[in-house]
């Protein structure tokens, strides 16, 4: 019943909108394909990740705060509870937030890995009847790439985008020394390490749906850390002018 429900809600229109633009495009390229289907659902999620994004940036502003009530009040833990909850409301700040939006988008990233991983294989008893039924799709992306095998640069390049992408997610906090912020360091290194090796045992068109989505958000935090920059020297400038 849930995975009859699953393909009829995520997986069965993803692969019906990849073949759709692959019969669209020169030479019905799958990886052009993937690129585009994958960008079209990063847009569409792009609300959420947005606000993920922001109540990160939220929660680590006040992690000297967090700190220090934690230490304030590790004897009573009621009180510690409380304090932290009243820190949240000032701020705006609903850590549940992360988790939600987080939650909304597993299934579609499940989708899009399986619909992705067989992508190369044309079912068309799947295609709904409007959409274009190529005879076939070309899985060489490039002339280089074939996107049914591993390709190792391709998977290096996965593992490096992931570290970029968690350096820029997790900025250095020499101040701070909690467990989280630790393990958040450690991540930026031995995760993108445990990715590249993954994406070097799976097919190519893996690889380039995760280094799509990967550059995808590295854009992403570089335009909210611009926009941020920006409202911050308005605000200065405002006070300053206000003086």
């Amino acid at each position: 019943m849930i995975s009859s429900l699953f393909r009829q809600i995520f997986f069965n229109p993803l692969y019906n909108l990849l073949i759709a633009i692959s019969a669209f495009l020169p030479g019905q390229s799958l990886g052009g394909a993937i690129i585009v289907l994958t960008i079209i659902v990063k847009l569409t999620l792009l609300p959420f990740q947005h606000q993920t994004l922001k109540m990160q940036k939220k929660l680590k502003l006040l992690e000297p705060q967090l700190q220090a009530l934690k230490k304030d009040y590790h004897q009573n833990r009621n009180e510690q509870a409380k304090q932290i909850m009243a820190l949240y409301q000032t701020h705006g700040v609903n850590p549940l937030t992360t988790f939600w939006t987080i939650l909304i988008q597993i299934p579609i990233v499940l989708a899009l890995f399986l619909v992705f991983r067989d992508s190369a294989t044309l079912h068309p008893d799947l295609l709904y009847s409007f959409v274009p039924r190529p005879e076939t799709v070309s899985a060489n992306w490039l002339g280089l790439v074939d996107l049914t095998k591993v390709f190792f640069p391709l998977s290096l390049s996965v593992g490096l985008s992931q570290f970029i992408q968690l350096w820029l997610a997790t900025p250095s906090s020499p101040q701070l020394s909690s467990p989280a912020v630790q393990i958040q360091k450690q991540m930026r290194y031995w995760l993108p390490v445990f990715i590249a090796f993954a994406a070097s045992t799976l097919p190519a068109a893996i690889s380039l749906y995760w280094l799509t989505g990967n550059l995808f958000t590295i854009v992403h935090e570089l335009f909210i850390r611009r926009a941020a920059a920006l409202t911050h020297q308005s605000e200065k400038d405002g006070s300053s002018t206000g003086q």
